[in-house]
């Protein structure tokens, strides 16, 4: 079998079944509900034209523009890089390379530089204040940029050169620990643009290209991982596949990279990720839940100790049809994480004493903050409101997306379905759903 026609095509797969059929009727219905949430929460669908003109005047004759940029920039087009990504992503915005030497692992972690084409004089950047995140709802996404951006210049597609922001890692070989950071602009080459189950089936043949590649990030991410829960990182999906946990455990290393170095070796002030902890009596109470579930238990030796810990052991050892609950019952009593200009009182959730977004400037307006300030070392004037604005977002884009899968559900779709297979609209009498 071809690796087009593998896996990810047979069925069973959500690339497999195809998309969702829905009557035109229930299109319409489903537009409507997104206007209706989009105006009660202020959330911008079209973009305004002056912004859309900036964007395409800013994507033409680029391939020039990146050829004049190599002599500011490290050059790494040799270096084997390659992406991951869902089968239906639009936009490639992240890659990875690995190495590995005697007594270190060196982890390069390659983001689009997305604040070279879009910065604060610009309308993009006054559009990304506006919106400050990209919301995905099933089947439907409202872009922080102009797609324009994510399908061109910020995409980092197989053999194309194009312009990024480069995390360089070197990590003790023992405990994985920070032995250097260094943070550069960089012009890269993606050798391949994998998705997940493409990325599964490359870590089982032995035979297939980047095979060994993806085989040593996954051996250094799963070893991060362990590491993360050891050290007492909550880990609410710990049944992820290797591809993943790839991804996350890579990015997080980044995103926490980036913040140490801007706060302990700049000393700036930035874009922070704080997550306040729930207090003794909620944990309690979330833990208590928890054992009352059928078929489920805190192992004695987690239970007293600190309480991720104990979520952990009891997600690890319940029965699959039990995940969801558990998960539950930890968020209901869980604090929502928000952006300060100070990263004091840390992630909870994450154990990390700093954290912060770097890895998605595409579609978090945390992150294009943050890679400015990386570049310049320029903090906004109006940090602490763009904390604010950024969180309060977040929670209206959240609201309104479990707003919507209700309302889904009440139409008789399955949201999950949706949001893995998408959408196509037929004749009522060849739909799946046509309530």
């Amino acid at each position: 079998m071809s690796e087009t026609d593998d896996a990810q095509a047979q069925a069973g797969t959500a690339e497999g079944q195809g998309p969702v059929l829905i009557s035109e009727a229930l299109d319409e219905r489903l537009e409507e509900k997104r206007d209706e949430l989009f105006e009660e929460f202020d959330l911008r669908d079209e973009f305004p034209p002056a912004v859309l003109r900036e964007a395409e005047r800013r994507v033409e004759n680029v391939g020039q523009e990146i050829q004049d940029e190599l002599d500011d920039r490290h050059d790494l087009r040799d270096l084997t890089a390659w992406t991951t990504d869902p089968a239906d992503a639009q936009d490639f915005d992240d890659a990875l390379s690995v190495e590995e030497h005697d007594d270190e692992y060196v982890l390069y972690v390659h983001i689009a530089d997305v604040s070279h084409y879009v910065h604060p004089d610009s309308l993009m950047w006054e559009e990304a204040v506006e919106r400050c995140n990209t919301v995905y709802l099933p089947a439907y996404t409202t872009h922080m940029l102009p797609p324009a951006l994510a399908e061109t210049v910020c995409s980092l597609v197989p053999e194309e050169d194009r312009l990024a922001h480069t995390v360089e890692m070197h990590l003790d070989k023992e405990n994985l620990s920070f032995e250097e950071i260094d943070i550069y602009k960089s012009v890269i080459n993606s050798d391949e643009r994998l998705t997940y189950t493409q990325c599964e089936h490359r870590l089982d043949d032995e035979d297939a290209p980047l095979h060994d590649e993806n085989q040593l990030a996954f051996e250094l991410a799963d070893r991060m991982h362990e590491q993360r829960k050891a050290d007492g990182s909550l880990v609410l999906n710990p049944r992820r596949d290797r591809a993943h946990t790839m991804i996350e455990e890579c990015m997080l290393k980044a995103n926490k990279a980036v913040t140490h170095t801007l706060m302990w070796d700049r000393g700036v002030e930035a874009m922070y990720r704080v997550h306040p902890q729930p207090t003794p009596d909620q944990w309690n109470e979330a833990l208590k839940e928890i054992q009352e579930l059928n078929g489920v238990s805190i192992p004695g030796e987690a239970f007293g100790d600190d309480p991720r810990k104990a979520v952990n052991a009891a997600l690890e050892e319940s029965p699959g049809r039990s995940l969801d609950k558990i998960q539950r019952a930890v968020l209901k009593v869980m604090p929502r994480a928000k952006y300060m200009n100070d990263p004091f009182g840390g992630h909870h959730a994450l154990n990390f004493d700093i954290y912060g977004h770097f890895t998605s400037p595409i579609r978090r307006l945390s992150d294009l903050i943050n890679h400015w300030i990386v570049h310049t070392n320029e903090v906004p004037e109006d940090l602490i409101e763009l904390c604010d604005r950024a969180s309060d977002k977040q929670k209206d884009g959240e609201t309104a997306e479990r707003l919507y899968k209700q309302f889904m559900q009440e139409q008789g779709l399955d949201p999950h379905a949706v949001n893995n297979r998408g959408l196509e609209v037929v004749d009522a009498e060849d739909a799946d759903h046509d309530v």
